[in-house]
């Protein structure tokens, strides 16, 4: 009878082993097959990161049903088989949600061909955010259930909900800031100020948005670094967000030439090569004398592209071609810079009488006297 009692939770735990060894295989397989199957889902990776915790919940869950067994520390034992199946769940929990806002978001994304990119940017950014929250508030909920299983915690919790006012308006004071970036992030994410994927200048510096969490901003810039910002800068403070509404944008590219350009036949070069360019969207073009100087005019060539990105190219392509025509065909037409032949210097005869110090006064009369003589 002792040695069965030895051996029960023994082969308990060896055939609940076994058990998730063929469901994992199973499942695995099940994935593999349906990823072979339909590539272009985006759920298969997100779903295979919920294996894990579906074994470590289901494990803990069978091997607590398997019956009270009377062995030296079978309390422990059945207190962390809880404690795992608590955190099983949760973790599982988390994952599901983070499955279903995938799946959610990419049937909203390739519902509609012509569904609008920056209400699809939109939708991105607000279901990130509400997965972060959701995550966040699984976690406390485990967290709250993991501290209920001790007797310690439940005995004192008379006490700290009697205290729970006090030690939240200390908490309030204490965690000003990181409170009010957690309500500018839900703000930023709920207002469409800003999105995941938006081409955004703060600060002077312009990049894409690439993560938006509950406390800060991750923008990529175009030499690969990352600004980090907190959310509340963008709720306090003006940014400019240049694919709010969408990624049209119009570019610039400022010359200054001499007063002699031929404006029109530079116009004309400029519409027929920005008509070539795949760069360019079709929408607008126009070359315009918007300034003039003492000494140049300011040309200014306006195109339109469909994204930020296009238009920089195009900005600098059309700043070379423009002065790569000149240059071969007008080169009067680039600025010059005028200069004046420097005044003559004053000779020794213009310069008028200089008295002779003491020291040039003695050869000067040794010379006399020589020429007396």
């Amino acid at each position: 009878m002792q040695i069965w009692t030895v051996l029960r939770p023994t082969v308990a735990v060896a055939v609940v082993v076994l058990a998730l060894l063929v469901v994992d295989r199973v499942v695995r397989r099940v994935l593999r097959r349906l990823t072979a199957a339909h590539p272009e889902a985006v759920a298969w990776p997100v779903l295979r990161r919920c294996r894990v915790p579906f074994l470590a919940a289901t494990g803990s869950a069978l091997l607590l049903a398997g019956g009270r067994v009377a062995v030296p520390g079978a309390g422990v034992v059945r207190h962390a088989l809880l404690l795992a199946l608590l955190v099983g769940c949760g973790w599982l929990a988390a994952r599901m949600v983070s499955l279903l806002l995938v799946t959610g978001l990419s049937r909203y994304a390739s519902g509609r061909p012509d569904r609008d990119p920056a209400r699809v940017r939109r939708v991105r950014t607000q279901a990130s955010v509400l997965g972060r929250v959701c995550g966040a508030a699984i976690a406390v909920l485990t967290l709250a259930g993991v501290l209920m299983t001790f007797p310690a915690v439940r005995t004192v919790g008379t006490s700290l909900l009697a205290s729970a006012g006090l030690a939240g308006l200390v908490l309030g004071v204490a965690a000003q800031s990181t409170l009010g970036n957690l309500f500018a992030g839900l703000q930023l994410a709920f207002s469409d100020m800003v999105g995941i994927d938006d081409v955004v200048v703060v600060g002077g510096e312009w990049g894409t948005v690439e993560e938006i969490t509950l406390t800060y901003v991750a923008i990529a810039t175009w030499d690969q670094r990352r600004i980090v910002m907190p959310v509340s800068h963008f709720v306090g403070k003006p940014f400019e967000n240049w694919s709010r509404r969408g990624p049209g944008i119009t570019g610039t590219a400022v010359l200054h030439l001499d007063h002699s350009t031929p404006v029109g036949e530079l116009r004309a070069e400029f519409e027929r090569r920005i008509a070539e360019h795949p760069l360019w969207d079709g929408v607008g073009r126009a070359l315009q004398v918007v300034d003039t100087t003492p000494s140049t005019i300011v040309v200014r060539a306006l195109m339109t592209a469909r994204n930020a990105d296009d238009a920089f190219e195009l900005r600098c392509w059309a700043r070379e071609e423009l002065i790569r025509h000149l240059r071969h065909h007008h080169p009067g037409a680039l600025p010059r810079v005028a200069f004046a032949a420097a005044p003559a210097e004053v000779g020794p005869a213009q310069a008028g009488p200089v008295e002779a110090g003491p020291a040039e006064a003695a050869p000067a009369q040794a010379e006399g006297s020589k020429r007396a003589t």
